[in-house]
């Protein structure tokens, strides 16, 4: 793919400092020289002869992130470019289909653009002036415009030459206008007609053409070239917008002034952000710098080399921002309606049963556990019970398909884990009805992946999705119930929209996690503990509390559930022998290994100092690991501080600021900084 002919579609003013930088890495990544760089970085105001070969020297690859041609890709078809099929075969999996839920309503591809902007022959100058001053403008408004223009031979484009007009009102000009209404220039002046004119939209004060000379804020520049001057107009017609006038610049955009009626900077700031951020997810890439509420526009009315300004449309789209946002809102809201309860003639039926006693269908399951817990096996050994029908740890499985999603292991080698797997578990055939993608190496996180499932999995009636492990999908930081959150609410998007339900294993947290309760041992925040409907916990436990041992390269677990539409079953206890997991029924009063209440030597007794020591240090992990949990205050904080945590054990003994320094020091999980205790 030729990254030069993408640039085309990204014009380098339209994006941020850090944007700018990822272009340059990408470029050098894909082997192409700086020249390619610095060439379309000058179509930037902001560039600077010898910036780009200065940065490109400081692009080492090995000192971090890579950039590949992928982001540049991904920008241009933001900004209007449109992959052919041949095209898209480059990328690994397949076109871009992104999911998001914020503002999409419609789709550029289906824009009725058979109504062509007809240019007029002849140009009443005058009158395009007055119906623009009337729609905008109070006749005691001060006006900003500018005549005076300059050639930018950088740039290869006509520019204002200084900041204009702007100390008289649109009453004055009016009156101009209305005494001279053959000649616009007795009202604003002669100009360069190549280079054409520019306005402000927003009222000034009449003492300068900055921000802070912006005395009202009514309107917002909404102004895009990355499509074809017809798709603007539909775009902008589509999506409703309150256009108080829409021009055409005489150039390769449309300008539409955009009602917004602030009542201060603040809110004319948020107001704009959601308007861009509504128009970008829509197609229309928006020059960032139009932001600015003194912003200059084009003024209808006036040549502009071979073409003209002129008035496409006034009074358009929704009658105010507050009125186009309430549709913009009421277009994406895909939530379900609120049902009176005494209404419903008869209870919904329940969603099937996947796992007897454990899951139903379109829900979701977790299993956490330490490493060496054979939960690949585990959850290869759940798959092949529901194709097949057969009993998973005691419970009945419904018979159904299964999509295992391996992330981890080698493709080769995981087809034959799951033939080992098959042949301990005593069946003579492999099942039909399970599915396997593998997706190590690639990037897969739950953005990405989403829409793609989604899509490739639409027609495939799976009854369950298995995702091992789920840390290789998640971006977030697992730390942050904000972000977990929204992890898991992609979880329940695929759910719903697969009528799926989701499988999927974690890791325990650091340390050990004998004397912890099991929703406490998953490591991360405590939403993979809540939000799950089903949680199965393993943790190792020691045989020789009940006179038993293993044979070599054996190991024991007990199996305990927290589960959310079933009455919690009595825990499971197996024997891990390779490449499956065997019931028990020898190990009942075996205890989990890594608690005051376990050790591994088997010997009994009253616990030591030592372990009394180990057994509050876990207590305190598992405090500051679900800190958000226990968090009450109004302003959350990220961490626990020294005092809240001596105030939360303050009913126990033991627990002060040096005795947790002191854990804290001898072990590796956990850091003091400023009084705050933070993971390490």
């Amino acid at each position: 793919m030729d990254l030069v002919e993408l640039l085309n579609y990204i014009p380098p003013s339209q994006l941020e400092y850090q944007e700018w930088v990822n272009i340059g890495m990408a470029l050098k990544h894909e082997g192409y020289p700086c020249d390619v760089w610095d060439s379309w970085s000058r179509a930037d105001t902001r560039y600077k002869s010898g910036d780009c070969a200065k940065k490109w020297k400081t692009f080492n690859e090995g000192a971090g992130s890579i950039v590949t041609g992928g982001t540049i890709y991904d920008m241009a078809v933001r900004n209007g470019y449109t992959p052919n099929r041949r095209e898209i075969k480059i990328f690994d999996w397949g076109d871009e289909i992104e999911y998001d839920g914020d503002a999409v309503i419609k789709d550029t591809a289906w824009l009725d653009t058979s109504r062509v902007i007809e240019e007029p022959k002849e140009l009443n100058g005058t009158d395009e002036l007055r119906r623009y001053l009337q729609a905008l403008f109070k006749p005691d408004d001060y006006v900003g415009y500018c005549v005076d223009a300059r050639l930018d031979e950088d740039r290869g484009k006509w520019v204002p030459a200084n900041s204009g007009v702007y100390d008289r009102t649109a009453g004055q000009i009016l009156e101009e206008i209305r005494k001279h209404p053959k000649d616009i220039g007795y009202a604003i002046g002669d100009y360069n007609k190549q280079a054409g004119v520019w306005i402000r939209f927003n009222p000034l004060d009449g003492q300068g053409v900055s921000n802070a000379n912006v005395l009202e804020w009514r309107y917002a520049l909404v102004e895009s070239d990355n499509l074809e001057i017809e798709k603007q107009k539909a775009l902008m017609e589509e999506l409703r917008l309150p256009i108080a006038v829409m021009v055409h610049s005489g150039g390769k955009s449309v300008h539409a002034i955009v009602k917004i009626n602030a009542v201060t900077d603040q809110d004319y700031r948020e107001k704009v952000d959601y308007l861009y951020r509504v128009c970008e997810k829509n197609g229309l890439s928006i020059d960032k710098q139009n932001k600015n509420p003194s912003r200059l526009s084009r003024l209808p009315g006036v040549e502009r080399g071979d073409h003209k300004q002129f008035i496409i449309a006034e009074n358009i789209g929704c009658g105010s921002f507050d009125e186009w946002k309430d549709y913009i809102e009421d277009s994406i809201d895909t939530l379900p309606d609120i049902v009176s309860f005494s209404d419903l003639d008869e209870l919904p039926p329940l969603n099937p049963v996947l796992i007897d006693g454990i899951l139903r269908t379109g829900h979701k399951m977790l299993i956490s556990g330490a490493s060496k817990a054979g939960k690949s096996f585990l959850l290869i050994e759940l798959a092949l019970c529901i194709v097949s029908g057969r009993k998973w740890l005691g419970h009945e499985c419904k018979k159904g398909k299964v999509l295992y999603i391996n992330l981890e292991v080698d493709g080769k080698s995981f087809y034959h884990r799951i033939a080992d797997v098959i042949s301990e578990m005593g069946m003579n055939e492999k099942p039909p009805g399970l599915d396997v993608w593998n997706l190590r190496g690639q990037r897969a996180s739950i953005d990405i992946l989403t829409p793609r499932l989604i899509r490739r999995a639409k027609s495939k009636g799976y009854d369950a999705i298995i995702f091992d492990p789920l840390y290789k999908i998640n971006e977030g930081d697992e730390n942050n119930a904000s972000e977990m959150a929204k992890f898991f609410n992609q979880l329940d998007h695929i759910c719903t929209e697969l009528q799926t339900s989701i499988i999927c294993c974690h890791h325990h947290s650091k340390g050990a996690q004998g004397g912890k309760f099991s929703m406490d041992r998953a490591s991360g925040s405590g939403v993979f503990a809540r939000d799950p409907d089903a949680l199965l916990d393993m943790i190792q436990i020691d045989p020789r509390d009940v006179g038993k041992s293993l044979e070599e390269g054996q190991s024991a677990w007990r199996i305990s559930s927290v589960l959310r539409e079933f009455k919690t079953p009595d825990s499971i206890d197996v024997i891990f022998d390779f490449p499956v997991h065997r019931i028990t029924n020898d190990l009942k009063e075996a205890k989990p290994m890594g608690g005051s209440d376990s050790s591994i030597n088997g010997k009994r007794g009253n616990a030591t100092k030592s372990e009394k020591a180990e057994e509050k240090y876990e207590r305190l992990l598992s405090f500051v690991e679900n800190w958000d949990e226990y968090d009450t205050k109004e302003i959350k904080t990220k961490y626990p501080t020294l005092t809240e945590a001596v105030e939360f054990f303050s009913m126990e003994k033991g627990y002060s600021k040096n005795a947790i320094r002191l854990w804290i020091k001898d072990h590796d999980d956990l850091q003091v900084i400023h009084g705050a205790i933070l993971p390490k």
